[in-house]
């Protein structure tokens, strides 16, 4: 090979090393540990003990139902909402527009934290905001942090606030791309608004739906900021009502020190995660085609 033909690879270097040290190397060390027992000192190789818990692990499931429970719940009401709110913005005659994109996107740029204290607050069961407004309502206080249904409300409505308007922006640019002449082949035809849209807007859309749909889908599966940050997963909290597979994974990973164990989760998350994006790919191309 000529000294020219490397010189474009000897640029590249410095990345592919620091993308071998820190990424590549733990993502297969922690395929190493997935089958160790890091329960004992020195830690040994068991190929089965972490994946045969997985089948048997009662917390395991339950972190896994909610998960679920999330992920069929709250993103189609997300992507619901975003689709709507997209329409609205790329309607003709609204003033603004501009603003009101920045508004709807800026949830996405607030910290977690932040964000997170501020949910904790209104919906403190004894001053929060929300119990509050039910009482001026004449409705019962509810002790939304600490019961396992509404802290899972709270849980799906902080993660629709945060990621409805940047599933919206991209929804909009989706809209924008569409030809305007399909539109006004519709009207021509007699199409009203409402077959319009099933039959030019869903069709054409499709991709960049199914596109927020996969970022959903794994977002949902890595779920930890709110229910461990809001909901006091961190503290007492509402037990296990609110346990995801990301905070159950950081329990038994940084809490227990079951390394091996937390990686065999992890790498569940990982495999799910992409089986659920394919299969969401391939049954909506297909309908689409």
């Amino acid at each position: 090979m000529r000294s020219g033909t490397l010189t474009p690879y000897q640029f590249l270097a410095p990345y592919l090393l620091v993308f071998a040290v820190f990424w590549c190397w733990p993502l297969a060390e922690s395929v190493i540990l997935s089958f160790q027992n890091t329960r004992v000192n020195p830690w040994v190789f068991d190929l089965d003990i972490n994946w045969r818990r997985l089948w048997l692990d009662r917390q395991f499931h339950n972190a896994l139902g909610n998960t679920l429970f999330v992920l069929v719940v709250q993103v189609p009401i997300m992507l619901a909402l975003a689709t709507a709110l997209a329409l609205a913005l790329d309607a003709p005659y609204l003033r603004g527009r501009a603003l009101f994109r920045f508004a709807f996107f800026a949830p996405v740029v607030v910290s977690e934290v932040a964000y997170s204290v501020v949910f904790r607050l209104l919906f403190n069961g004894q001053f929060g905001a929300v119990n509050a407004g039910l009482e001026t309502l004449g409705l019962p206080r509810i002790d939304w942090l600490y019961r396992d249904g509404p802290a899972m409300a709270v849980v799906i409505l902080a993660v629709t606030w945060r990621w409805t308007g940047y599933n919206a922006i991209i929804l909009l640019a989706g809209l924008q791309s569409i030809p305007k002449e399909l539109y006004e082949a519709a009207r021509m035809d007699g199409a009203s608004a409402w077959r319009r849209f099933l039959n030019v807007t869903l069709p054409q859309l499709a991709p960049v739906i199914v596109f927020c749909l996969v970022l959903s889908v794994i977002g949902t599966m890595q779920l930890f900021a709110e229910p461990w940050l809001i909901t006091g997963q961190s503290n007492r909290g509402p037990g296990q009502g609110t346990e995801m597979l990301g905070t159950y994974l950081y329990k038994q990973g940084f809490a227990n020190l079951n390394f091996g164990y937390a990686s065999t989760i992890a790498y569940t998350i990982a495999l799910m995660a992409g089986l659920i994006a394919a299969l969401n790919i391939l049954l909506v191309g297909r309908r689409t085609r």
